[in-house]
């Protein structure tokens, strides 16, 4: 056992400090997460577009037959609910009534109040706590009074959970059971950074934890309620400063990428496979995500492809303007683009090369695509199901008018169709594939050596010797 760690006390009973990221859209489900739990551990079911199974337990194919988005959003909100409530139900049989089972539910995925309702509701008894993030979820509180159950807020600062306590949770305090930092620049998936915080520049996460313990304090909080560090949690060793610390108080240690090598992992072989062929600095931070948030995911050729498309971009006005002195004359059609000189000439070195179709984007630029790259972004943009509460990528908004005002942003991608396609099975290489920044230790960690793959319970016994 790892020096100074001890259990604590979760739901009324004994569990390890060590949570299982919740990582949505089917790359966390109940063999993961009832694994997890059984084996002494918070597990968390994704209650996220979770899949739900047929009378022969074959994977029921989320496909959408409505003509309009707002069909589509609420089946949308049918198969969340649907599917959540199945894996919940698996996983607190699996668990075997030890450790806890939470969900995880992002909070600006389209619909996610009524998701959230509709699956405590038919899951009482089973789940311990609901973690919520991606966004400010004021009625996550209210939410977890009504139905009687915990509720562990993720945040990335101090400020972000003062926001969320003065407004909200203050009122809802006894059932408030932890409070996730997801460090901005190391966890895996979307991610919390703020305009006053720069990207290229990640911070210590030490001081930012402290700050937050100091918060919780001034809050009348209790150093029992722990702080759950997540993101770039490998080896307990190396948080071992952490751990028994007066300035921090209690402390826990949530893991996202590394269950995702595990024999109950529900992730397809190729993306297992995958995990161990990741090097430093591969994991790229980055703004392409239509939720307009930072994320993090493997620099593939599927993101690399976002990156090279926003690189072929230019400005233009509408009427010549200083030094936009040069109507466009490829990729669009009419005469109302205006260009640069310089701009102009790249815009002819992409045509010759197969570029030739310019894309207007919400910030008045042109991206220029090839002719399948453009007829997938329309259709993709076409097909959108709401997966989102604001969407920049199809200007889906799941509430008032069903807009966001904005122009469909062809820099983007549809997140829901990607991640469905490469968590059951579809290609790595053209799809989206999350991982936290230290995924790199999949391929340094001799306990993975000789493609070893663990089940759970050798993962988390693992973790608990500090490895």
């Amino acid at each position: 056992m790892f020096k100074g760690l001890k259990p604590i006390i979760y739901g009324g009973r004994e569990v390890w400090p060590l949570v299982e990221g919740g990582k949505g859209v089917s790359a966390t489900n109940h063999a993961s997460s009832g694994a997890w739990a059984a084996a002494g551990g918070i597990g968390t079911v994704s209650a996220v577009n979770a899949d739900s199974y047929d009378a022969d337990g074959n994977i029921i194919p989320q496909i959408y037959h409505g003509k309009t988005r707002g069909e589509r959003h609420r089946e949308l909100i049918e198969y969340g609910i649907e599917g959540a409530v199945t894996q919940v139900k698996r996983a607190y049989e699996i668990s075997d009534g030890k450790g806890a089972i939470n969900i995880n539910v992002l909070w600006e995925m389209g619909g996610a109040q009524e998701i959230l309702e509709g699956v405590l509701e038919r899951t009482k008894g089973m789940i311990t706590g609901v973690t919520c993030g991606a966004g400010m979820p004021y009625k996550l509180s209210e939410i977890a009074q009504k139905h009687n159950v915990y509720y562990l807020p993720i945040i990335s600062s101090a400020r972000a959970f003062r926001a969320l306590w003065k407004r909200a949770y203050h009122k809802v305090p006894d059932l408030m059971a932890a409070v996730v930092y997801e460090d901005p620049w190391l966890a895996g998936g979307h991610n919390g950074l703020s305009n006053a915080e720069d990207p290229k520049k990640p911070e210590d996460p030490y001081p930012r934890v402290a700050a937050l313990r100091e918060t919780m304090r001034k809050e009348g909080i209790a150093d029992s309620v722990p702080i759950i560090m997540a993101g770039g949690v490998w080896y307990l060793r190396d948080w071992n400063d952490w751990i028994d610390n007066e300035e921090l108080g209690q402390i826990a240690f949530q893991f996202g990428t590394r269950p995702l090598l595990t024999q109950e992992s529900p992730i397809p072989q190729i993306w297992k496979d995958e995990l161990t062929k990741i090097r430093q600095g591969d994991v790229l931070l980055h703004r392409f995500s239509p939720t307009g948030f930072y994320s993090s995911a493997v620099r593939n050729p599927f993101l690399r492809s976002l990156e090279s498309r926003s690189e072929r971009q230019i400005p233009y006005k509408q009427a010549e303007e200083g030094e936009f002195s040069h109507q466009l004359d490829v990729g669009v059609k009419g005469k109302n683009f205006w260009v640069t000189k310089g701009d102009l000439m790249r815009a002819r070195e992409w045509f010759g090369l197969g570029f030739e179709h310019a894309l207007k984007t919400p910030d008045n630029s042109l991206v220029f695509t090839t002719a399948p790259e453009r007829d997938e972004i329309r259709k993709d943009q076409a097909d959108c199901m709401g997966c989102l509460s604001h969407c920049g990528f199809s200007s889906w908004k799941d509430h008032d008018n069903f807009s966001t005002g904005y122009l469909a942003d062809p820099r983007s991608f549809c997140i829901q169709k990607s991640l469905q396609n490469i968590a059951h099975g579809e290609s790595t290489d053209d799809n989206l594939m999350f991982a936290g920044h230290a995924a790199y230790e999949f391929g340094r960690d001799p306990f993975y050596s000789n493609g070893f793959v663990p089940t759970v319970k050798q993962l988390v016994d693992r973790i608990l010797t500090g490895e």
